[in-house]
């Protein structure tokens, strides 16, 4: 299937990760990972491929037009169209360690999406993938973000959308599920997947979930995190933060953010590429476990972890590369490091999902960068998504003296 040159895409086709890094097509998506190279094994994913001699014009700059950024990123359908990113970088250097301070560190607040988090950018690309290979209906397996920004992206490109989720799911990504005019299919987890490869053998149905034991995900998805270091890049006029620390699951958005830095050291734009580090529940923790034992992908156990967001238990290689590539750092972070960042970060009028959180407090456990500049941690989603705990509440009364009773028995707050 081919591409119409209506697009501005300088996309050319699809690369394996795997050994020898055969290519394909643009089109069809490889869902599967690598079709020559993966064994049992192994699953290795593929990413796209640009023709970067013609990618001249491009600006990286505060004053840079981030429409030539297209090019760089993959094919756009025209029912592709809801406006995704721009994200704000917010000043949290007051809270951040002491020595982190003079850089400056900032959060990527990528909370302020239309569904609330990253996962619409991933989303807006393989949407497009599907509206141009024909689909009718989008299949994915989340217990959150991912399913609410494949409904969203889905219903407005016109597309149906099947979300196979847990009987548990947080009741604000259910009710955002239904609202986009999805539908939900409540399955344990371990048998969602043979849901997603049963209904992917009805035509029209087009997975955007993984479907291999170690993650490759669909090839167009973490190109659409490259934006997120365009502006990065742009927000501090083309140069380059010492770093940028990412919430890890399977590193989709860690590879895109480093591949897009990545793109721009290639093209002679910046000078170098900031050092990744990767935020990952300590309970967990798949990529770090990986790169300590020199391994290309591992599993773990699914002990608890309130760190849902990145609670997965493999990883994907793409993660790998981005850690290796970038001098970066894996970062393991308990469950109680990242309640604390998360109540920090809510008094800075932050209030973000403990994952998210988890990548600031990371920033407790690293003593230095290799470069000089700023700091920014990106935050994944917002913290309404999360399961709230069962409240007892207690009622007030409406006089002055009962009020100042009730703010410090309940809360400690002396008025």
């Amino acid at each position: 299937m081919s591409v119409t040159n209506e697009t501005v895409s300088l996309a050319t086709g699809q690369r394996s990760f795997g050994p020898g890094n055969p290519v394909f097509p643009l089109l069809p998506a490889h869902l599967s990972g690598c079709p020559i190279t993966s064994t049992a094994e192994m699953q290795y994913p593929l990413e796209l491929t640009f023709d970067y001699e013609k990618a001249n014009g491009l600006s990286f700059t505060t004053a840079g037009a981030s429409q030539s950024w297209q090019r760089l990123l993959p094919p756009l359908h025209p029912g592709a169209s809801m406006p995704v990113g721009s994200t704000p970088l917010v000043d949290v250097s007051s809270i951040a360690p002491e020595r982190f301070r003079d850089r400056g560190v900032f959060v990527k607040d990528e909370s302020r999406n239309p569904t609330w988090s990253h996962k619409d950018r991933l989303n807006k690309y393989t949407t497009s993938a599907a509206l141009l290979e024909g689909a009718s209906t989008i299949i994915v397996a989340s217990s959150g973000n991912h399913g609410v920004a494949a409904a969203a992206m889905a219903a407005r490109a016109g597309l149906n959308c099947i979300v196979i989720t847990m009987p548990d799911v947080s009741p604000a990504f259910r009710d955002m599920i239904i609202g986009y005019g999805a539908y939900p299919v409540f399955l344990p987890v371990e048998a969602r997947w043979p849901a997603m490869r049963a209904l992917r053998e009805v035509p029209g149905t087009y997975p955007v979930s993984n479907l291999t034991t170690f993650h490759t995900g669909h090839p167009w998805g973490p190109e659409g995190y490259k934006t997120i270091a365009y502006e990065i890049l742009a927000a501090f006029d083309g140069e380059p933060p010492a770093a940028v620390i990412v919430p890890t699951g399977y590193g989709e958005m860690l590879y895109g953010i480093f591949k897009g830095f990545w793109e721009a050291k290639h093209l002679g734009l910046t000078k170098r590429v900031p050092q990744l580090v990767s935020a990952e529940p300590a309970a967990r923790g798949p990529l770090f476990h990986a790169l300590k034992a020199g391994k290309e992908a591992t599993t773990v156990k699914a002990l608890p972890t309130i760190q849902s967001g990145t609670g997965c238990t493999v990883n994907g290689f793409r993660a790998v590369v981005a850690i290796r590539d970038s001098n970066g750092i894996p970062m393991l972070v308990t469950d109680e490091a990242a309640a604390v960042a998360h109540a920090a970060l809510a008094r800075q009028g932050l209030w973000q999902e403990f994952a998210a959180s988890a990548a600031f407090a990371a920033l407790n456990d690293i003593q230095e960068f290799t470069n000089e500049g700023p700091v920014v941690v990106v935050s994944s989603s917002t913290g309404l998504k999360e399961p709230a705990g069962s409240v007892q509440i207690k009622e007030a009364k409406p006089d002055l003296g009962s009020l100042r009773a009730y703010l410090k028995s309940e809360y400690s707050f002396a008025l």
